[in-house]
């Protein structure tokens, strides 16, 4: 028996264009085109620390534009500081970068807000700038205050960046409605609504099917298939029937007898 995440069961990543590169295309076409602000809904540990490394890549690249960066969040701070504090257990990748450069997460322009009346001052920030802020699926936190205050403006642009739960904030924009209801205020969506699926922690098509790809179909009894879309499951379960795995999509609290012979 399997039991396998499907969130990503029937489409694919952009794999192929770099998260710094496809960053710095927001960037562009946000703050230095529109002369508006970009807000990324990030999740606080992992997700946000991605970004900023990619950010310092620009930077040592010399591409990062020269702007005010902010990662507004307690948690998202907190945990950078203590990610920054073990060196010794960052990937090969990062400990080449920490021969030239000693803060991997760090670059020009870069502030982190720490009490609500800076998170606040941000709403009346007018130049461009870019801002982080967790919840990533832009369902909690100081993240929906700033969506709330700059969604109307055409200039903006709301960037996405992992999956986001169905019925959540950041899933309800990614649908491209005319308007949206945050902190029951009903608001005009006229900013840019983009999404870096890439930067997802969930595996793709190709992704899953080569987790599978080392099991013998004939001796794998049922893949249960979990965490995903309902429409999504079904299409993913009808590619590994094709391939001769028996999928089955189990109910919300669904209780599956097993047999071990």
């Amino acid at each position: 028996y399997i039991i396998l995440e499907s969130t990503y069961g029937d489409s694919l990543h952009d794999v192929y264009h770099p998260t710094a590169d496809t960053l710095l295309e927001w960037i562009e076409q946000t703050c230095i085109k529109n002369k508006g602000k970009l807000i990324i809904p990030a999740f606080s540990v992992g997700r946000t620390q991605e970004l900023l490394y990619a950010l310092n890549q620009l930077e040592i690249e010399k591409r990062l534009p020269a702007l005010e960066y902010f990662v507004d969040s307690p948690l998202s701070t907190k945990a950078t500081q203590i990610i920054k504090s073990y060196p010794q257990y960052f990937n090969s990748r990062i400990q080449k970068v920490l021969q030239h450069d000693e803060d991997p997460f760090s670059f020009r322009g870069l502030k982190f807000t720490k009490s609500v009346d800076e998170s606040k001052l941000l709403n009346y920030y007018t130049k461009p700038c870019v801002i982080i802020s967790a919840s990533g699926m832009a369902e909690a936190g100081r993240i929906k205050h700033h969506i709330s205050n700059n969604v109307e403006n055409s200039r903006n642009t709301v960037l996405m960046t992992g999956y986001c739960e169905p019925n959540s904030l950041g899933a309800r924009l990614l649908k491209k409605p005319e308007t949206v209801t945050i902190f029951g205020q009903l608001h005009q969506v006229n900013a840019t609504i983009g999404e870096m699926r890439s930067m997802s922690a969930h595996g793709d098509y190709n992704d899953l099917l080569q987790y599978l790809a080392c099991q013998d179909p004939k001796k794998v009894k049922k893949v249960f298939l979990v965490h995903g879309e309902y429409d999504v499951q079904q299409n993913f379960a009808a590619m590994l029937l094709k391939k001769g795995f028996e999928p089955y999509i189990p109910d919300r609290h669904e209780e599956v007898g097993l047999t071990l012979k």
